[in-house]
């Protein structure tokens, strides 16, 4: 009998946006909150991240319609003080948890846009991240 393993079978690919497809790439995913996102991620990026000076930004998006942004940086250390999260992670892995921290946060205000639907994306493509557990960790 063949057996499916379904979490491989899960596996989402992010794909780096290309160079010339950044400028339509926020307001495709966020609308009229476009500015709104990238702004609210820089700021928990510099909440978050201490040695976080500023820098590039590489654009993902998934298969599944969801969208996250990373720095374009060495790993660093991200330290949440609500929980007391410190580790070094993957400058994608800060990424994703900025991300994640910044769609929850918005999607609270703005209940009808698509910050919450963003947020479940994300969240599902980071389970299967090779920092999953860390990812994890940082944002419960």
């Amino acid at each position: 009998m063949n057996t499916i393993d379904h979490a491989a079978a899960r596996v989402i690919k992010a794909e780096l946006v290309p160079e010339h497809d950044r400028l339509q790439v926020l307001p495709r995913h966020f609308g009229r909150y476009m500015i709104l996102v990238e702004d609210t991620v820089y700021h928990f990026t510099r909440r978050l991240v201490p040695q976080y000076t500023g820098g590039y930004w590489n654009f993902y998006e998934l298969p599944t319609g969801g969208f996250f942004m990373a720095p374009d940086s060495k790993p660093m250390r991200l330290y949440v003080e609500g929980n007391g999260f410190e580790a070094e992670m993957s400058a994608d892995a800060i990424g994703i948890t900025v991300c994640l921290f910044a769609f929850s946060h918005r999607s609270f205000q703005y209940p009808s846009s698509r910050f919450a639907q963003h947020y479940h994306l994300l969240r599902e493509f980071a389970c299967f991240h090779p920092e999953a557990e860390l990812i994890n960790a940082a944002i419960d």
